[in-house]
């Protein structure tokens, strides 16, 4: 959906998808008239709505449950498709292998969390930077973006915003920018995960592209996730180019083995993952309405937004064509993967469907329990 009015803060995190999708486009008729009904709705019935008469929709939910996996994929109506393997943009979920990078690189004794960017970056003396710990809790005082003559052309011709922002024109914008030593309070932030890929960059010494794709597809075992080709089984994926500086903060696709897999590798609370798990911020990011929806962002470990009340992990994604969900509880072993070719501001979010999905899982095994 390409809509003028559309937000320019992509690869959303819950707080930007909710507010993108009660602000934006056609999704605004339904905010103004059932929002308040959305609380009250079951999972079943939140999917279906968002299903309701969609030609196109291809919506996959997987669950690990007692240490089992399984996934159903939906579409028109509500109606079970075959159980394929679709690809799916994952947005911002890419930051959570961006932030498990960080930690190998840190557990490999080749920076700290209070090591400052310009320790590894060629940027000029007598500006203020921010920490990797700022970077990866989204307290660097950065903003979400900023504007590159690339953005134009994109806007203008239906392209991903960030496609052909390279890293040079990141790193002529850190040039320029001096945050101080804060604290600051959580601001999501693309550019600061565009950031976090050029470091990664200059300490391994080679692309973003291919030291992820190494990772998640030779150490986490993960074949089908890789940066974005263009191509999938589904239609309207985004364009980018080979040296994009922002596919660390949201240029992954996967299916839904693969994120299952995932999941289990979390739940699971082995290195690197267990590191990125630990708080490292108290945000206190929840506001009302994502309170009425079961949505909290309390804290924040390293991208993993950290759900106190409901002793959930997660993160989420949103591009332009597919948003999606990852929350798993360390308590009861289980974990919701949402993954939708729908945009984020489309009815009801997958982050919303996965917490729907989350909250009747933890019901059910309590009820198991009496």
């Amino acid at each position: 959906m390409k809509n003028p009015k559309r937000k320019k803060v992509l690869f959303t995190l819950a707080a930007v998808v909710l507010i993108a999708a009660f602000s934006v486009g056609g999704y605004a008729i339904y905010a103004n008239r059932q929002t308040d009904k959305i609380p009250e709705l079951s999972f079943e019935e939140a999917l279906n709505y968002t299903l309701d008469g969609n030609d196109n929709a291809v919506v996959t939910v997987g669950v690990v449950h007692d240490g089992q996996t399984e996934f159903t994929v939906y579409g028109k109506d509500g109606a079970v498709l075959p159980g394929e393997a679709h690809t799916y943009e994952i947005g911002s979920l890419t930051k959570t292998f961006t932030a498990a990078l960080v930690e190998k690189c840190i557990a490999e004794g080749r920076m700290t969390l209070d090591d400052t960017v310009d320790a590894f970056l060629d940027l000029p003396d007598g500006n203020s930077y921010p920490t990797i710990r700022q970077l990866v809790t989204h307290t660097s005082g950065y903003k979400a973006y900023y504007f590159e003559s690339p953005m134009i052309g994109n806007f203008l011709s239906g392209r991903n915003d960030f496609c052909g922002v390279t890293g040079d024109m990141v790193l002529a914008r850190l040039s320029g920018l001096s945050v101080g030593k804060g604290p600051y309070a959580f601001r999501y932030s693309n550019f600061g995960f565009s950031t976090l890929g050029l470091v990664l960059e200059s300490v391994y010494g080679e692309s973003y592209t291919a030291l992820v794709n190494r990772f998640v597809q030779d150490e986490l075992g993960l074949r089908d996730t890789r940066i974005s080709s263009g191509s999938g089984d589904l239609d309207n994926y985004w364009d980018w180019e080979p040296d994009d500086a922002y596919l660390s903060a949201g240029g992954l696709t996967s299916n839904i083995t693969d994120m299952l897999a995932y999941a289990q590798l979390q739940l699971a609370d082995s290195e690197p993952f267990a590191a990125c798990h630990e708080s490292l911020a108290t945000i206190d990011a929840s506001t009302d309405r994502f309170l009425e929806m079961g949505i909290r962002l309390d804290e924040i470990g390293m991208s993993w937004i950290i759900d106190d009340g409901n002793g959930i992990v997660w993160h989420n994604g949103g591009t332009d064509h597919y948003n999606c969900y990852l929350g798993f509880s360390p308590e009861t072993g289980t974990a919701v993967v949402v993954l939708s070719n729908l945009a984020p501001g489309y009815r009801i979010p997958a982050t919303v469907l996965g917490v729907k999905r989350m909250e009747e899982l933890r019901d059910a095994g309590a009820d198991a329990h009496r």
